[in-house]
């Protein structure tokens, strides 16, 4: 019993502690305006296998220095949870 209530300790730490992912890479000099574009990105079985990834070059409407961030929000991981990890979607934002 002592070690059933170690392990439920652990997996509930485990996942109350998870945080969402955030990658940014800036393209030229980074954005220069306020202008903001976002898509989700569509992947199936945990993200093994992409359906549809946004373009972030066609996303910025031809600027030549922009910010771009890919996340995974609570709402991404909200839906991913519900679907029992078959769709994981995330998104990308590009600013310019």
């Amino acid at each position: 019993m002592k070690n059933f209530k170690k392990f439920v300790v652990i997996s509930a730490a485990a996942l109350l502690l998870t945080s969402c992912y955030v990658q940014t890479h800036i393209v030229g000099n980074g954005a220069q305006g306020n202008t903001e574009v976002s898509k989700w990105n569509h992947y199936v079985i945990g993200g093994l296998a992409p359906v549809s990834v946004s373009q972030p070059e066609k996303m910025a409407n031809g600027a030549t220095d922009y910010t771009v961030t890919t996340k995974h929000s609570f709402v991404n991981g909200l839906v991913n949870a519900i679907t029992f990890g078959i769709y994981t979607p995330t998104t990308t934002t590009v600013k310019y």
